[in-house]
């Protein structure tokens, strides 16, 4: 065995003896300067990159509804709506970082939180302006569209993740100039064709899609764990068909890479969300009142502010259902749920005579 014992001695020798020449021809005394000097200006660069991606990833906080709206003619109806989309609008393409989804650069490459939550409020800044284009400024089904709106809409639809023509900061800067165009002519009394109406069927019009949305998303989030569900596609339809035949059992599971986005998707949805509820609740009170839906309509939006409380942890964590890890998509789902069958009864009561 001694022989063994030598030659593992001299073997530990030689790797010694090279690991020191390789440490000093690289970064030792003996190394050259430019590659002592690049080794550690890439380190440096590392280190600001990984800072700076954590600062780019903090979300912007809420916002008062009522104060976008100062020096605004708040008395004027539709204004609380639109002023509360144009600032949301802003602050996705201004906050820190500005906006991320498109990047191809780093730190934001990197990143897949914030553009996630991206996708949610620009899903809801698409349903409200379309909403706005189809319900909110038509007085009838045949009215004419109004002509900002009209232009708006579109611009909001363009790939979100398009890093070149056409440009997403572009088309959503241009659409919220179109939305600052028709905010300025509702508060002009000569621009009588700039109208807002605040009715019910128009609320329910935008709520309904709400709904749905929502819906997707509570479902998203539920097959974290993973799941089978019945096929409930054609229940309750009588003489229903389908394009073709799916199984009666269907294994929903969400991509254990996709959690995280789903997630942060959720906070955005309802980030966007509870403000433009904010805006509903001004612009629609007297609906709401008559309807006696205003504490309605407040206890959806507690729902999704609870939805906004501070991660504490340094990733999303999806253990089990009842397992030993928090799930923290389905305590999102539970939010969003309740939210959502708060939306479902509200739209119920605003269809009542």
């Amino acid at each position: 065995m001694s022989w063994i014992a030598r030659l593992k001695s001299r073997w530990s020798a030689s790797f010694k003896d090279v690991s020191e020449t390789l440490s000093d021809d690289f970064i030792g005394a003996r190394a050259p300067k430019s590659l002592r000097y690049g080794l550690l200006g890439a380190a440096i660069v590392l280190v600001l990159l990984v800072l700076l991606g954590w600062y780019w990833s903090n979300e912007p906080d809420q916002f008062e509804v009522s104060a976008v709206a100062k020096g605004e003619s708040q008395d004027v109806i539709g204004t609380a709506t639109t002023t509360t989309l144009i600032e949301v609008i802003d602050l996705v393409l201004n906050k820190p970082g500005g906006y991320l989804s498109n990047d191809v650069m780093p730190p934001g490459i990197w990143l897949d939180n914030v553009p996630s939550w991206e996708f949610g409020v620009i899903v809801q800044v698409r349903d409200l302006s379309k909403a706005m284009r189809e319900s909110f400024s038509r007085s009838q089904s045949q009215s004419t569209e109004d002509r900002d709106l009209a232009f708006a809409e579109p611009r909001f639809n363009v790939d979100h993740t398009s890093w070149a023509v056409p440009w997403p900061e572009r088309e959503y800067s241009e659409g919220r100039d179109f939305l600052s165009s028709y905010l300025k002519r509702l508060g002009d009394e000569q621009a009588f064709d700039a109208q807002f109406y605040a009715r019910a069927d128009n609320l329910r019009y935008w709520l309904s899609t709400v709904e749905t949305r929502l819906g997707s998303l509570s479902q998203r989030l539920s097959a974290s764990v993973g799941q089978r569900r019945i096929n409930t596609d054609l229940a309750g339809s009588i003489g229903a068909r389908q394009s073709t035949q799916s199984p009666r059992e269907l294994e929903i599971k969400t991509n254990w890479l996709q959690i995280d986005n789903v997630f942060y998707e959720a906070r955005g949805t309802s980030w966007a969300l509870l403000h433009f509820l904010k805006a509903i609740e001004v612009d629609f009170a007297d609906v709401l009142a008559k309807k006696n839906a205003i504490t309605s309509v407040q206890q959806i939006i507690r729902e999704l502010e609870m939805t906004q409380q501070p991660v504490s942890t340094p990733m999303i964590v999806n253990g089990e259902g009842f397992g030993m890890l928090a799930n923290h998509s389905l305590v999102m789902a539970s939010y969003i749920s309740r939210a959502n069958a708060a939306i479902i009864d509200l739209r119920e009561l605003l269809s009542q005579g």
